[in-house]
Parts: C-alpha cells; structure tokens; sequence
C-alpha cells in the first residue's frame, strides 16, 4: 500500500465526471495508473456495467500520469504528469479520442514548469473552455485556455498562487467559482476563488472544523459544498454557498462518517439525491441522502445499511452517466476497479477489474 503521505494522489474521486450523460449507446472509461504511466481504456456496456478492455490499451503516457480529464465535446482527454523517482516530468499530456475509444497522443506536451511543480489534479470548466491544474510542488494553480484543437495555452498571470499545500479542488457547476481544499493546521481550508476568464482572485478562506480535507463535492445546484476530513475527524462537512461564492458552514455539520474511517473522496450520483464517500481507512463507500437543510443523511433501507464494503482502500469514484453504475478505484493490494449497481442510493457488487497497479483517477466518456 502506498504510504499515507501519498494519500493527496487519489482524491481524485469524481471529478473527471461524464460528458453526454444520458443515453443508452456505448460508453468509455479511462484510468490512470501512475506507478506504469500508463492509461487503461475500457469499453462500458452501459445496459449490464461490464466492462471490456479497448484493443491497444494500456497507453503509454508522461511520467506519474495522475489524473483525468475529459472535455466536454468528447473529444479530447488530458492527463497530468508529474513525474516520478525523482524525475519531474511536470506536464500535461492531450489525447484526441476516436469514436470507438480508442486515444492517440498529441505532442508535445504542455509544461507547467518553471513556475509550478508536481501536478495532481486536473478540472475543466462548463464550457471546455479552461483547463485548471493542482500543482501539490509548488502549491499554485496553473490555468491554461483550450483551442478548437484541444491545444493548451497558459494564459496570462499563471499559475496563481494559493499559500498552502492543495488536496483537492472543484469548480462550481456555473464556472464562476474554483474550490481549493488545503492542508492547514489545527483545521484544513477552504480557499474560495472567484473565476474570470480563467482568472482566479481569492475570496478568502473557511475552516472545515475538521483535519485533512481530502474530498470535495458540489451539489448540482451549486448551492452546498461538502468535503470530507479524514483521520482523525472522520468526518463531512457541509457549507452553504452564497451568490457571491462565500462559504458558511451549515449548522449541525460537520457529521461523522462513524462506522468509516478516512474519508477519502465524495460523489454525488447523476441524480443528485445520493452522496457517496469513499471510507479509505475501513474499506467501504458510505451512501447519503440529502436532507433540505443540505446535511446528509445516513441511507437505510429494509436490506442494507449505509455502509458498503470494498476492496481495500478505496480512493477513488465515479459515476455512469446512466446513474446506474459506480466504479471504485482501490488503493490496496487488490489494486482493482471494482463496478457496483445503484439500486435506490444502495450498492449492489458486479465485477472487479484487476488493474495490476493502484488507480488514481477514472473518468467515462459516453
């Protein structure tokens, strides 16, 4: 297992998303396995959620490659590389997709040396118009535009810097807002940054009342923030967000997560009424529902609890665009994705992939 300084690699949960979410024709996942630099592509049958590896695949990309993204068109899939064993490869790699799945690399890469270091996470605005980059070296963000072609720019005043160590980060569903979670002391943060034209200019900064903010999650009406804080708060805490983009916390957050333990990512399902949280330490996904007051509510039913066990560790999330699938990214020795059916906010185990190394990140495209 990876050491638990390493743990900021796999909150990556949920944030690649879906792009054309809805319809019932084929669909595609992509993985990153930092410790091969490689990405691994499936076929999803969007009827059953098996999954069936893509002729060609694993891919060979930039050192590390970490994280996922894909833009809205379908077309396009980006990668952060940071390198690995000392090396810094610190870049980001652009594939264009074919409609059977298949990827092809475009080169060269886009740098974001030499103002920042180690990228670990990427997300894209709305409009595909943005590409934001987590640099955990240097503790900035580095901002680049996107061409018709896919091609990256940095634009101008990038990377903005942001003071402390990043963990995770989410762009409100309008785009006007980027959310940076970070590691501070007694508490973790929230910076809150208002977005201009992929401009960022810092609002200021909230405590989670909790250690180690790893997770991060938007309700699709941008109107509730969660993240999750692990060990040893064990906990989600859940902030309302105002027109403006400001963060209050919400009374009676934060919430334990009790039986699990570090909580390590969080997902919304496509629906919107199920919160998911990926519980590294106790090896399971605990599902929410959410209340109007916007506090998660622990899911039962008459056949299951709220606790659903996994592989170990598990660290990483995603949702099929259907809704009727999850897929688990797992940590451990299993070093698996494993698919689950979403019955009413209730998991149900398909199959587990054998991925032969950790994954850090997954995105689907339909």
């Amino acid at each position: 297992m990876l050491q638990k300084a390493l743990v900021l690699f796999f909150v990556l949960a949920g944030i690649a998303g879906c792009i054309s979410c809805g319809s019932t024709s084929s669909h595609y996942v992509y993985a990153t396995i930092p410790a091969v630099s490689q990405i691994i592509a499936y076929r999803e049958d969007p009827n059953s959620g098996v999954l069936t590896q893509i002729s060609g695949s694993p891919y060979t990309v930039g050192e590390g490659a970490i994280s996922v993204v894909l833009h809205p068109s379908g077309k396009f899939l980006y990668v952060a590389n940071p390198g690995q064993g000392g090396t810094g490869e610190n870049d980001i790699s652009l594939f264009t997709i074919a409609s059977d799945g298949v990827l092809t690399e475009v080169l060269p890469r886009a740098s974001v040396a030499p103002n920042a270091s180690q990228p670990q996470l990427l997300v894209m605005d709305p409009a595909g118009a943005f590409l934001y980059v987590m640099n955990a070296g240097s503790s900035n963000i580095s901002v680049f535009s996107i061409a018709s072609s896919g091609a990256l720019a940095q634009v101008a005043n990038s990377p903005f810097s942001i003071g402390a160590l990043p963990l995770n980060m989410q762009l409100a569903p309008s785009g006007n807002f980027l959310y940076v979670s970070l590691a501070s002391q007694p508490n973790g943060l929230i910076a809150t940054f208002s977005v201009t034209g992929g401009q960022l200019s810092l609002i200021g900064t909230t405590s989670t009342d909790g250690v180690n903010p790893y997770g991060l999650a938007i309700n699709s009406g941008g109107t509730y923030l969660y993240a999750s804080n692990s060990n040893p708060s064990n906990s989600i805490s859940v902030f309302s967000i105002a027109s403006s983009g400001a963060l209050t916390l919400v009374q009676g957050s934060p919430i334990s997560v009790s039986p699990g333990t570090s909580p390590i990512a969080m997902i919304f399902d496509p629906s919107g009424k199920y919160l998911y949280v990926a519980n590294q330490g106790s090896s399971n996904v605990a599902a929410f529902s959410i209340t109007s007051s916007g506090l998660p509510a622990a899911l039962t039913t008459n056949t299951s609890t709220n606790i659903f066990a996994t592989e170990s560790s598990p660290s990483v999330l995603v949702a099929d665009p259907t809704g009727k699938y999850l897929f688990v990214g797992n940590q451990g020795t299993g070093a698996g994705i494993q698919g689950f059916e979403l019955i009413s906010g209730s998991l149900n185990v398909l199959s587990t992939y054998g991925v032969g190394n950790t994954p850090s990140s997954i995105a689907i495209l339909q």
